[in-house]
């Protein structure tokens, strides 16, 4: 693991870097993300600035249970219970209302996008450190998503506070898949 060159602290492991609120760039399920601890709004909005993004738009949540996520959204409606089980691609659900986070992390209607991480690295990091991250494209706002760690442009890693130096296998990464959760019950896809 390395850090940036901009940490003007000593050295954090991991850990450290989820509870003391860093920026950090690193492997998520899907492609390669800029989060952190979502409980932390001042790190919330730092991420915003880096990436360029309107707040109003939100940003994803990544939990690693079902307990974890309802401490976030509440009693989990049917639906979202049966798209979770049924799933095998990450999946991000959109739910209409949360609790017990920044609401910097929520889009401007009250909204958020939460996705349950069910294996790997990020599975892993969640679930040692008991905390939900914030997570978005390790990217600046309208430019390519990076699908490797080799497209991530400098200006994020110049900027972020710790970067996670794990190089997953090559594998198709491509951002989830994003499900919104109508008050019928029924979902709508926002992007395959």
């Amino acid at each position: 693991m390395r850090t940036s060159k901009n940490w003007n602290k000593k050295p954090l492991n991991l850990i450290d870097a989820v509870h003391t609120g860093a920026v950090m760039v690193y492997p998520a399920d899907t492609v390669w993300g800029l989060g952190g601890n979502a409980r932390d709004e001042n790190l919330i909005r730092r991420i915003l600035e880096i990436k360029n993004r309107p707040a109003s738009k939100g940003l994803i949540v990544l939990v690693s249970d079902t307990d974890m996520l309802q401490e976030i959204v509440g009693e989990l409606p049917p639906a979202a219970l049966d798209l979770i089980e049924k799933t095998v691609r990450p999946t991000t659900i959109v739910y209409p209302a949360f609790r017990n986070l920044p609401a910097l992390a929520g889009a401007s209607d009250g909204s958020i996008a939460v996705r349950l991480v069910r294996k790997g690295f990020v599975h892993n990091l969640i679930q040692v450190t008991r905390t939900p991250l914030i997570s978005t494209s390790a990217n600046r706002g309208g430019a390519p998503t990076p699908l490797s760690f080799d497209q991530i442009d400098p200006y994020i890693l110049d900027r972020a506070d710790y970067i996670v130096n794990l190089h997953p296998r090559k594998k198709k990464a491509r951002p989830s898949r994003i499900v919104k959760l109508l008050a019928d019950g029924r979902w709508q896809i926002i992007r395959e």
